[in-house]
């Protein structure tokens, strides 16, 4: 076993900074190194696979992490290429299952006494035994028919993969009774793009780009995350006033996804005209953007080693947006309907939260305080707040997000209110020799966790990339079951996950 202890520490009286230890174990340690983390209540964060060049094996990594203070485990474990496999931690961790899958289907590493060892991203034509991201694997095979799917039984509602406006394409199999969901089932991963794949060869600034489409709603979150494992592995240290304006931009992200939501649930309890007041609001916020940034999404801005605006947001402004959807939101509340439609509608419990590593507004609805700002901070930031209401329902989630909606226009004004120093940043340092970095950013769904590394000329050998929406996908179900059916799109909406962070 070899040990690698990597201190990223902030200046003296700084609780920004984090610690990262790298261990290379054997697959027969990593069940005990697991439950040891786990017990002391560390998170399974990422599980990545990896083939290295001139090498006649593979690795499977998995990353745990915990707060207070910031705390990163990284597990490397080699395996053979001619029996890839490794034990599996699905049954100590939900996640850990999840991952697993995914590893399976992508780099072919097995994973031993997995639960429920079906495919996960896989699709139904690629060859059996083919995995994409593998360097051997060669050219996508051609579309084909995939299996043939089991009929619809007469109990059950099929939806997609596709639905009826602008959005991405998911299955939905709902088993009913009546109008009331008792089981779901689901199929994502219609649109895997392979962009992992994409980022090899690249130099970090030119896999900005990439970033910046993960999902397209989230492009500060993502890049920011990249940019700061870029760091993390460079041994670069950015300013203090470079952090904070990436601070601003992410959450001027937040703010504008928040509106659109809170508006487009209103819209789906019947408020048309609710609806339209908050679109009107985001189309603001959009607006405002392009002042900031030149683009609407805020594309743009972040790049490894720095960030680039154009102007700071007017937190006058701001804060008017802010009383404008206040008032939306005590309308929404002095509406019996729309709040009998909201309370007791697709409840995700804290305990089913916890059990399946629930992230984000989702997690805090249910009464978990998950929120990276605090648990892995790159700007100093108080602790997470406790919501008036965290009984999981849709009602939770509309009012857990209408208070961050608040504290993000907080939060900007305190940050804008010192002012900046421009002067231009140092170039990203570059290391002779390969290493390894870890960036994790709260973006709007939740934490976004990236993992990279970089050969001794700087250019990415891999990248790993988990959106929120991955972990919580697998909540989304839990929630339904018991729900009406005339209720799916509300409830789905109040989760709004991610088909494109996920299908990577």
């Amino acid at each position: 076993m070899t040990a690698r202890i990597t201190p990223t520490p902030g200046p003296p009286g700084d609780p920004v900074g984090h610690h990262r230890t790298a261990l290379t174990i054997s697959p027969d340690d990593l069940p005990a190194r697991a439950k040891s983390l786990l017990d002391k209540g560390y998170r399974v964060a990422l599980v990545a696979g990896h083939e290295d060049v001139g090498n006649t094996g593979l690795r499977a990594v998995y990353l745990f992490t915990a707060a207070d203070p910031d705390r990163r485990v990284e597990l490397a474990v080699p395996v053979p290429r001619d029996t890839p496999r490794v034990p599996s931690l699905a049954r100590m961790s939900a996640v850990a299952g999840r991952f697993e899958r995914e590893l399976h289907d992508l780099f072919g590493i097995a994973t031993v006494g997995h639960p429920m060892p079906r495919r996960l991203v896989r699709h139904g034509h690629w060859p059996r035994g083919w995995y994409p991201m593998l360097a051997s694997a060669g050219e996508p095979p051609e579309f084909a028919a995939a299996e043939v799917p089991a009929p619809i039984d007469e109990a059950e509602v099929s939806l997609g993969p596709v639905h009826a406006g602008v959005t991405e394409p998911s299955q939905f199999r709902l088993t009913v009774d009546g109008e009331r969901i008792t089981a779901v089932g689901g199929r994502l991963w219609y649109v895997h793009k392979g962009i992992e794949r994409l980022f090899h060869g690249r130099v970090p600034a030119a896999a900005v780009e990439l970033t910046e489409r993960i999902s397209g709603d989230t492009a500060v979150g993502h890049t920011l995350a990249f940019c700061l494992a870029v760091e993390d592995a460079s041994g670069h240290r950015v300013s203090p006033d470079v952090q904070r304006i990436r601070a601003v931009l992410l959450e001027l992200e937040r703010l504008y996804n928040h509106a659109g939501d809170l508006g487009a649930l209103c819209g789906h309890a019947g408020q048309s005209m609710l609806d339209a007041h908050a679109q009107r609001i985001r189309e603001e916020l959009l607006r405002l953007n392009d002042t900031v940034t030149g683009h609407r999404l805020l594309r743009g801005a972040v790049h490894p080693g720095g960030v680039t605006v154009r102007s700071l947001p007017d937190p006058g402004r701001l804060e008017s947006l802010a009383a404008d959807l206040a008032e939306v939101v005590e309308l929404v509340l002095d509406s019996s309907v729309v709040v009998d439609r909201f309370t007791g509608t697709a409840v995700l419990t804290e305990a089913r939260a916890r059990e399946h590593g629930a992230l984000g507004y989702v997690a805090r609805a249910s009464g978990l305080t998950v929120d990276a700002r605090h648990d892995h901070p790159f700007l100093p930031g108080d602790p997470p707040r406790a919501y008036d209401r965290m009984d999981g329902d849709v009602l939770s989630r509309f009012l857990a997000r209408a208070a961050e909606f608040a504290d993000s226009v907080r939060l900007i004004t305190a940050l804008t209110e010192e002012g900046f120093d421009h002067t231009a940043e140092p170039p990203l340092a570059r290391r002779i020799a390969p290493a390894t970095g870890v960036g994790i950013v709260e973006g709007w769904r939740g934490t976004i966790t990236h993992r990279v590394e970089l050969s001794a000329d700087g250019t990415l050998t891999r990248a790993k990339v988990v959106d929120p929406s991955f972990v919580n996908w697998a909540t989304l179900p839990l929630a339904l079951t018991g729900t009406d059916v005339a209720d799916f799109p509300l409830a789905t909406r109040s989760f709004n996950l991610s088909v494109a962070g996920n299908d990577l």
